[in-house]
């Protein structure tokens, strides 16, 4: 027996019924059990296998083994090496938490499931050992014949045989909105997927009946195909994850260079023994060390998602926010995302009339005539008929959903259309049905690409209405219906016709034809039995009725989406597997193209080089017709040509991609399940509008992120300034500053307020910005001047003014700096506390980067002023807890000193508010000079 793979489903395709049989050796009795239980051993069962995972220890684990999370492991094996154990043990505790609380949020947002298995049916009719029975799509084997019915989803890839107006939703691998029709005679299509006689796993059949011939199965089918494609792209790294590691190596060079300077310093410069050099070295490295870096960021990333899950925006991985914000292009499918993947009827074209469906009124001579959705169809006899040929010319039913959820539809969404539309008009189905009962269907097929119902009127005559594609319809009608009378259809009626249809086809519309006749007494059709009616007797001599125009519907809050987009300078590439005429239309309507747009077929995508698709993407440019593989390729040469790309979809065919691109966002109402898990993103509302919203809380993200750097950074310069003036005075003066000291502001004072900052709304004018590029960083020249230049050499001046205040008051310069006792304490105190106070201020200071804190509330963020409370609370706890006292080396302050400490905040405050000031007159006057 040969291999059911991919490359074979053509062959099976074009093969003679008869030899294909005898290929799989089966027959139209199925299987015997005995070899069904064969070829399940050879093959294996029916299911989607899961890429390798890795164990939830090696994935607990890896929360542990960041650049930064390192780097405080060694900190606290030195620490402890130096006999500062406590300091190792709270540099380890943050890591512990911060790579727990990291863990939780990855298991909480990312379930670990088989979700290709959930979209396959779970029981499927076979016929075995000549006997039809119902088994567990698992044991459905190659050669198996199986039953195909309405509402059934497809558990294999299969030929048909003995189809019987079979249509498939193929929208899951193809992205194509409208079902094909499927039938017994070999044709190949547009695109992949194409084969009018093979149906694939996972789509759904929506009206009709067959039988079909297991072609292959689990791994083997297209549907097994994608999957290991998707499995196959290995996820790229964050930019923050990358821009993260830059930061943390920066950071570790800076520190460990500061720190041999300050150790060599020590032991030649200042005569200091060789232990406390290097304990004296190991404070200056733990200083300029940022130990709360990692658990702020990845609180700061938690609570940006937890912000962006009440705008209906799930992410998977913390890290994927700040990714949002510096996305540059977007690959979007079309079907479900930019649309609503539901025909819709909007405009009705009558001989003596047109009708606007699409809102609340009709057309008549160009002018919009409110009438509501309920139509009156007293006294316009054309439009009655047609939506009565629309009504009982359909196999379709659409139920209504619960609350909350979308209506279902069991048939095509073309017929779901009229059906809606004979809905807005009023017209009762059931009433109308019993009114003309139908006697005989003609269904539709691809040749004639008609469908017809014969039924039978109050005065007991014959009545076929038909409905198909126009040229069809024209072919079979000799007379027209002209406000309500019936004339011979002229070749000046038929030119007219067809250029309203040309019309409505460049905005991208579908039509729909419709036509009736009532059957004459004479006619040898109302002669015969119903039985022997053929296509040829009954649709002939029609009368032409009209046309209904129909289509996709853009989704309503896509139009505000793609503006925001290009004010936010982000482009968007639609890439579907719909039509190129589609296509164009849709992107041009929601603004993301204009008409000059090139449109790429599949078929052309694969003639291009890389290099030739790389150009293309970087202009104005839709691809159509594409496959799961051209998805990826597309998104691939956006990143080579340096754009940070997020994919959206929501079928099988868009998972590559989606776990290709930088971030990749899934459809959670409409999504395959696929795609979920692939995805960075899930969408709750399948609002493509919720992307912006995203990203610009992604931008938002990153800004904050710089701000609680500045902010954290701001500190350590007060934290060296001791050191070095340790060093300047050859260890006259004592060391202002102890090594636990630094590390409660890094650890502890600094935390709340930085945790604040991460939960700053966004600047006014953020989306107005172009995404940052890809090299530019989170420490840069701004941070690195306001955090040393300015914030910390002010913070750096208070802080050693108060160190050598307390010694004033208590003597110096008559008496010696005390290097111990309570006096040194009372100083050492005094200079943690003013590095606090000084922070206290930064962090009011770093809300904002040019405006005013005052533009944007003083005390609007209530966070920042609990962590502000917070740390003056530890701040005295520190002071007169003994515990604290005896490990932190701190002592009691007075009335005076704490009168001192809080005057330092509000002339900080004030000076930076002047700055800020200065530098907005000057941009004003710098744009009014440009201008």
């Amino acid at each position: 027996m040969k291999q059911n793979k991919s490359t074979l489903i053509d062959d099976d395709a074009k093969a003679d019924p008869t030899d294909l049989m005898n290929q799989f050796q089966t027959s139209n009795g199925g299987l015997s059990q005995a070899e069904a239980e064969k070829r399940l051993e050879k093959y294996g069962p029916n299911t989607i296998r899961q890429g390798k995972r890795k164990s939830e220890v090696l994935i607990f684990l890896e929360n542990f083994t960041s650049l930064m999370a390192i780097l405080l492991w060694v900190s606290g094996v030195i620490a402890m090496f130096a006999g500062m154990l406590e300091l190792g043990i709270a540099i380890w505790a943050v890591n512990v938490i911060n790579g727990c609380f990291s863990y939780w949020q990855q298991h909480a947002a990312q379930k670990a499931t088989d979700s290709l298995k959930k979209m396959l049916p779970s029981y499927v009719k076979v016929r075995r050992d000549g006997k039809s029975q119902q088994i567990k799509v698992e044991q459905l084997v190659p050669g198996d014949i199986f039953d195909i019915q309405a509402g059934d989803s497809i558990p294999a890839d299969a030929r048909v045989f003995n189809a019987a107006n079979l249509q498939v939703d193929e929208s899951s691998l193809t992205g194509e909105s409208v079902p094909v029709e499927k039938h017994d005679a070999y044709q190949h299509g547009d695109g992949e997927f194409a084969q009018q006689n093979i149906v694939f796993a996972g789509t759904i059949c929506t009206s009709g009946t067959a039988t079909a011939l297991c072609l292959a199965t689990g791994m083997d089918t297209e549907f097994g195909r994608i999957a290991t494609l998707t499995e196959s792209q290995k996820k790229t790294v964050y930019p923050l994850e990358r821009e993260l590691n830059h930061l943390t190596r920066q950071l570790t060079i800076i520190a460990i260079m500061i720190g041999v300077a300050f150790f060599l310093l020590a032991i030649f410069f200042v005569k200091y023994p060789v232990t406390k050099s290097f304990i004296f070295a190991l404070g200056m490295i733990v200083a300029f060390i940022p130990e709360g870096l990692l658990p702020t960021v990845t609180l700061s990333l938690a609570q940006g998602t937890q912000r962006m899950a009440k705008k209906h925006a799930l992410l998977k991985n913390l890290s994927s926010v700040e990714t949002l914000g510096q996305t540059t292009v977007i690959c979007s499918d079309k079907t479900g995302t930019l649309t609503q993947n539901q025909m819709t009827i909007n405009h009705l074209w009558l001989p003596s009339q047109e009708y606007d469906v699409t809102g609340t009124g009709y057309v008549t001579n160009g002018q919009i005539q409110l009438n509501g959705h309920q139509v009156d169809l007293a006294g316009q006899p054309d439009l009655e008929k047609l939506l009565i040929n629309a009504t009982i010319n359909n196999d379709t039913e659409v139920t209504e959903g619960k609350a909350g959820e979308k209506s279902k539809i069991l048939g095509t969404p073309t017929e779901a259309g009229l059906v809606i539309l004979s809905r807005k008009a009023e017209i009762d189905a059931a009433a109308e049905r019993q009114k003309f009962p139908r006697l005989k269907e003609l269904p539709f097929d691809s040749g004639r690409k008609l469908m017809s119902v014969i039924t039978k009127n109050a005065d007991g005559k014959l009545v076929i209405n038909t409905k198909g594609a126009l040229g069809s319809e024209l072919n079979v009608c000799d007379r027209i219906l002209d406000n309500g009378h019936i004339r011979p259809l002229t070749a000046d009626d038929q030119a007219k016709i067809m250029q309203v249809n040309e019309n409505y086809a460049k905005q991208g519309l579908r039509t729909l034809a419709f036509s009736y006749r009532v059957v004459d007494e004479n006619d040898p059709l109302s002669q015969q039995s119903l039985e022997s009616c053929t296509i040829e007797s009954a649709e002939k001599q029609m009368v032409f009725i009209g046309l209904a125009m129909m289509s996709d519907p853009p989704r309503p809050e896509i139009f505000d989406a793609v503006r925001n987009c290009r004010r936010a300078n982000i482009r968007i590439i639609m890439v579907t597997g719909d039509s190129p005429t589609t296509a164009k239309s849709i992107a041009t309507k929601i603004g993301i193209t204009s008409d000059k747009v090139r449109v790429i077929s599949g078929s052309e995508l694969d003639k291009m080089s890389d290099a030739e698709l790389q150009e293309a993407v970087k202009g104005e440019v839709i691809f159509a017709r594409v496959a799961p593989e051209h998805k990826f390729r597309i998104v691939s040469m956006c990143q080579k040509n340096g754009d940070v790309v997020a994919s959206t979809g929501d079928g099988v065919n868009d998972a590559p991609a989606l776990k290709r691109a930088d971030i990749g966002i899934a459809m959670g109402v409409t999504g395959t399940d696929v795609a979920k898990d692939a995805a960075d993103m899930i969408l709750t509302d399948d609002n493509f509008a919720s992307i912006v919203s995203a990203i610009e809380e992604g931008r938002t993200v990153y800004s904050n992120l710089q701000k609680f750097l500045l902010y954290i950074l701001t500190s350590n310069v007060p934290e060296a300034a001791p050191s070095v003036i340790f060093l300047l005075t050859r260890g006259l003066v004592p060391l202002p500053l102890t090594v636990m000291q630094i590390l409660t502001v890094d650890l502890g004072t600094d935390l709340l307020p930085a945790l604040g900052l991460g939960t700053e709304k966004a600047e006014p004018g953020i989306m107005d910005q172009p995404p940052r590029p890809l090299n530019s960083h989170l420490l840069n020249r701004s941070i690195i001047w306001k955090a040393f230049g300015w914030y910390g050499l002010i913070a750096s001046a208070i802080s050693t003014f108060a160190y050598f205040f307390v010694n004033h008051v208590n003597g110096w310069p008559q008496v010696p700096l005390a290097g111990s006792g309570l006096v040194y304490a009372e100083a050492t105190t005094i200079t943690l506390a003013a590095i606090v106070f000084s922070q206290i201020a930064a962090a009011m200071n770093c809300r904002t980067q040019i405006s005013s804190v005052f533009s944007i509330g003083l005390f609007s963020n209530h966070r920042i002023l609990l962590g502000i409370v917070v740390e003056v609370v530890l701040v005295a706890l520190l002071m007169y807890v003994p515990f604290l006292q005896g490990v932190f080396n701190t002592g009691p302050l007075n009335v005076t000193e704490w009168g001192f400490l809080f005057c330092i905040p509000v002339p900080i405050f004030l000076i930076e508010e002047l700055r800020k000031y200065v530098v907005r007159q000057i941009k004003k006057r710098r744009a009014k000079t440009s201008v």
